[in-house]
């Protein structure tokens, strides 16, 4: 069902890419520590980083190429979205072969390739899994049509008889997160479910074949010498088994409390997690496991980050919080205290490949750069680990792109009404003044269609320009890389104006402190040494919208 692996072997026939080695000194991270509690990783939206072989579409190959970028700027390590075998129904997330590299990214002898020169560059690199569903080209969905209803294959799917008359409607009442309902008829007349596009069917994880294939799929990537794995959809997996009618939408995730729903958050969902933490602690490199947690509530958050679960948990109550003083400190203290009644660290994140990117979430144009310069400070002077977006450190605005361009399923599922999230997946630009932009070899027509106007964002442009958003997100990590005090530890509030968020990160050599004014109008800074500002400070005076750090 799965794809062999050629390439180097170990002892007794395992197969293991050759381990990290950090290529700089790092002083918040001591070896006490685990390395991924204060970490920077860096997501690569795979078709959309850089195209090696001219399709169009980003590969493998052009990560492997570009990964001095991520050296220069400094992250500690990179999250691949999938890139295994598939259809490509929702670019990649609709997985048909777990274990393989699909042709359009390259292969496993490329994928061993990548990994040797990310660790020999002193990165980590984590990858996707996607154990809620799978393609509906997978083997298993194939042999599932094949053989009928009530067949022994049908049972790693959630297939159903519905409802009314000769069973004509759905079984119940759940509708897609992509839009439409949840539940698709074949033609037998049975129902299958699917919480996300028709092509990605639900697997059942009360089968035990889904469980063991799933420690397979961890175990052969492992062998591969990933350091870690982002979970998708982490929160999902079990449904309640009685299927009964939902009271709300599938959609409804993100209050502050958290209501109980049928078909998320089911308890049996911790019990995966303790298996799959217990393989990665038997592996001396320290794998991570990073749960996509869709769940505004972060008290239900830290369920899945208990001790013996996942080590982390994405967080998005900061990505979502509007640009208003009290929302940023609610949804930072929030976060912080709920996860500390269970020792783990709260991970900060502004932007994904699922949501607006943030120069245009926080506005648009001058003043949403503005803020969003004055945001990355904020969240990198954060404690725990920070998640950024291919791009973002370039100050990439949301595209809008003609309908005829737009790929992803939400734009068909919703008959046209949302866009999708194709707005911020459009290929990073690199060099020159035309597109593709050093993206793809010239002349290519890349997969989503790149702006005529993005000269100036490119990594070359931004490189040679002291005042970029890139020289700017450098300075930072280097900066956060070099100072004791930022990363993992303890963040002390200063009171002042209600609209001027101050805290300190207190260290036992010296504490940095960091202040964002959110205010109308410029404020006096005390009388510290700067460390690193947003923009300029004029008459040593911090101007709305801008953040700076100094030595307290």
């Amino acid at each position: 069902m799965v794809g062999a692996a050629p390439g180097r072997r170990g002892a007794g026939g395992v197969h293991r890419v050759g381990g990290y080695s950090p290529a700089m000194p790092n002083a918040r991270n001591p070896q006490s520590r685990p390395w991924w509690r204060d970490a920077v990783f860096y997501e690569i939206y795979v078709r959309s980083f850089a195209d090696a072989n001219g399709d169009g579409v980003g590969d493998l190959a052009g990560i492997r190429a570009r990964l001095d970028h991520l050296v220069d700027l400094g992250v500690d390590a990179l999250w691949l979205t999938p890139f295994y075998p598939s259809p490509m129904a929702d670019h990649g997330y609709d997985v048909a072969d777990p274990r393989n590299v699909d042709p359009l990214f390259g292969d496993l002898t490329g994928f061993d390739a990548l990994v040797t020169d990310a660790h020999d560059k002193g990165l980590r690199l984590i990858v996707d899994v996607v154990p809620n569903h799978s393609s509906n080209a997978h083997p298993w969905f194939v042999q599932a049509l094949a053989e009928g209803p009530r067949s022994a294959a049908r049972d790693r799917y959630l297939f159903r008889d519905g409802r009314g008359r000769k069973g004509s409607d759905p079984p119940n009442n759940w509708d897609s997160v992509f839009g439409g309902s949840a539940w698709t008829q074949v033609g037998d007349g049975q129902w299958y479910l699917h919480l996300f596009a028709p092509e990605q069917p639900d697997l059942n994880w009360r089968h035990p074949d889904v469980a063991a294939d799933y420690e397979q799929t961890l175990r052969f990537w492992l062998d591969h010498g990933v350091d870690g794995f982002r979970i998708d959809v982490a929160h999902g997996l079990f449904k309640d088994p009685a299927l009964p009618d939902a009271p709300g939408s599938s959609l409804d995730l993100m209050a502050d409390t958290f209501v109980p729903t049928p078909t998320w958050n089911q308890p049996q969902v911790h019990d995966v997690y303790r298996h799959w933490r217990s393989i990665c602690a038997a592996d001396p490199r320290e794998p991570v496991l990073v749960g996509e947690v869709w769940i505004g509530d972060p008290s239900v958050v830290a369920d899945y980050v208990r001790p013996d679960e996942l080590h982390l948990a994405f967080n998005f109550r900061l990505l979502f919080a509007r640009w208003k003083p009290q929302l940023i400190r609610n949804a930072i203290e929030t976060s912080i205290d709920s996860l500390s009644t269970v020792g783990a660290p709260p991970t900060w994140v502004l932007a994904n490949h699922d949501v607006v990117r943030q120069v245009t979430r926080y506005g648009g144009g001058e003043s949403g750069a503005r803020r969003a310069r004055a945001a990355i400070l904020l969240l990198l002077a954060l404690p725990g680990p920070v998640f950024l977006y291919a791009g973002e450190e370039l100050g990439l605005p949301e595209v809008e792109l003609p309908p005829e361009a737009l790929q992803d399923p939400v734009w068909e599922r919703s008959g046209h009404t949302i866009p999708g999230r194709d707005g911020c997946r459009v290929p990073l630009p690199w060099s020159g003044e035309r597109p593709p932009y050093g993206f793809a070899p010239p002349g290519t027509t890349t997969w989503l269609p790149m702006p005529d106007d993005w000269g100036a964002y490119t990594v070359a442009a931004e490189h040679s320009d002291q005042d970029s958003m890139l020289r700017l997100y450098a300075d930072a990590l280097r900066q956060r890389r070099t100072q004791p005090a930022l990363g993992d530890g303890a963040l002390e509030w200063l009171e002042g104006p209600s609209d001027v968020l101050d805290f300190t990160r207190p260290d036992a050599t010296r504490a940095i402190r960091c202040i964002l004014n959110m205010s109308a109008q410029a404020i006096d800074l005390p009388d510290q040494e700067v460390l690193l500002s947003s923009g300029g400070l004029p008459d040593r005076q911090l101007p709305p919208d801008s953040a700076v750090w100094l030595i307290a």
